[in-house]
């Protein structure tokens, strides 16, 4: 099953015009939009859908609105779509759509799809780091940051469950599905990536009490921690709340920064996260704050040399 990564998420929402105006000023483009949803990609094609909670398209939940109704996945081809069917069809229901696209749920009751995927290719500057020691990237007379300079999604990285059963979640998606552990956050739960990726994770569960089962967060890749800063202090200038961050996780080694949102869950910029094959060993570690971040910044005011000391946020 060459599982690839995310393609989508569609959301339930009772509030269109908060949902919008925050996905477009995260950075994603509206494709998509009329008075009963919306689809806004990244780069790459990969998107989040936004739908009002009676809207029939959704799948059935019992999650309140606002939340996320289904977590979408894409494949390489349409041989894939016919093995994932072949395995889940021996004990759960599974439909096609008008597309060809699966549905169906996972152990954890969360619905699920699979098509092939929707990624494009696109292009993007990379961002060049000059480091002492070993040859410039970037060359003579080239800057490395202008105050213009673009920090936009480039494709969906991975989406957090809240889970009554970690446990049961992992054996689903590893004996079913084909996804590989590659950390594990002791109290917490299992990093997780397909067999077509090699990110270090496209899920994270955390256990919790079943009360509170859902979606924690997801979060698109951004192109570097610069632009995680950038597009971070963008957003929070349009007048969204920072959650947590920026900083840098630990395991996985990406750079986040979480921001509330009206959507249900929190959403978080991510980049330069770690790449990982089949000869990788799983980690584990107790979830501790020194476990989930090897550092975590407190924002401040811009400051001017020589004027008086920047407020603390």
């Amino acid at each position: 099953m060459n599982i690839v990564g995310l393609d989508a998420l569609v959301f339930a929402v009772d509030d269109l015009q908060a949902c919008s105006d925050c996905l477009r000023d995260y950075g994603l483009s509206a494709v998509e939009l009329d008075a009963s949803g919306g689809r806004f990609e990244a780069l790459d094609g990969t998107a989040v859908v936004i739908r009002m909670g009676d809207d029939p398209r959704l799948p059935p939940g019992t999650f309140a609105t606002p939340s996320l109704r289904e977590t979408i996945y894409g494949v390489a081809a349409a041989s894939d779509l016919d093995a994932i069917e072949d395995e889940l069809a021996r004990d759960r229901n599974v439909s096609r759509d008008e597309h060809g696209a699966l549905h169906s749920v996972d152990d954890l009751g969360f619905a699920i799809g699979f098509q092939v995927t929707c990624r494009r290719a696109f292009e993007a500057p990379a961002d060049l780091t000059n480091a002492p020691g070993s040859a410039p990237q970037r060359p003579h007379n080239q800057p490395g940051v202008t105050a213009d300079m673009a920090a936009l999604p480039r494709t969906l990285s991975h989406v957090v469950y809240m889970v009554p059963d970690a446990v049961k979640g992992e054996a689903f998606y590893r004996d079913r599905l084909g996804f590989h552990t590659t950390d594990r956050l002791l109290g917490a739960g299992p990093f997780m990536r397909p067999a077509g990726a090699d990110d270090h994770h496209c899920i994270f569960m955390i256990q919790t009490p079943p009360h509170m089962q859902g979606c924690e967060h997801f979060t698109f890749h951004l192109g570097s921690g610069t632009e995680v800063l950038l597009a971070g202090t963008r957003f929070a200038q349009k007048g969204w709340t920072s959650f947590w961050g920026p900083g840098r996780h630990l395991f996985g080694s990406n750079w986040f920064w979480y921001f509330n949102s009206p959507l249900g869950c929190h959403i978080e910029y991510d980049a330069d996260m770690d790449k990982h094959d089949n000869a990788w060993a799983a980690r584990q570690a107790p979830a501790t704050g020194d476990n989930t971040q090897l550092f975590h910044f407190a924002t401040r005011e811009k400051w001017v040399p020589g004027g008086p000391p920047p407020a603390r946020h």
